[in-house]
């Protein structure tokens, strides 16, 4: 009688990077769709960041004599969006059964990620891809681009179908 060799797959560390665009989301479904038996360690760890461009274009537009409320205001807004993007994000890991811990930083989205990736030693980065055109990815830059070149591991870049 021949013995059935079991295969064991590592569990690997995954990180998936959300923000209010509903291609992170999608990506989220799919990495829980398609991910969740083969690498996703428990707890999955869900990523945002809030950007400081908000600020940067606050103290631009007032010459720099900006109402220290107004930006404290914003921080706040920004806070509380941060929270309930990944409060929603957290739901879903649920709704799959999977246990997710959240994490937020303040910051360049694209230079968070890479250095969140690195800290928490990620071994699979997941993001979407919001799909813009040449133009706008040329003057604003992608995210997706940059992780894939400077994350030290793999990044898996879902693109939510047209």
């Amino acid at each position: 009688m021949a013995e059935i060799e079991k295969k064991t797959t590592k569990k690997k560390k995954v990180m998936v990077a959300i923000d209010a665009n509903e291609c992170s989301h999608y990506a989220l479904e799919w990495a829980l769709e398609n991910l969740t038996d083969h690498v996703t360690a428990i707890p999955l760890t869900l990523f945002t960041v809030r950007s400081i461009s908000d600020i940067n274009y606050i103290y631009a537009a007032t010459h720099g004599s900006v109402a220290p409320e107004l930006i404290k205001s914003v921080q706040e807004q920004q806070s509380k969006l941060a929270a309930a993007l990944l409060e929603r994000a957290k739901d879903i890991c649920s709704g799959r059964g999977v246990i997710a811990e959240t994490m937020n930083q303040v910051g360049d989205p694209k230079e968070a990620i890479c250095e969140a990736v690195e800290k928490l030693k990620v071994e699979l980065l997941v993001l979407g891809n919001q799909g813009k055109g040449t133009l706008k990815r040329t003057f604003l830059g992608s995210v997706s681009n940059y992780c894939v070149q400077h994350a030290n591991c793999p990044v898996l870049v879902v693109k939510k179908p047209a």
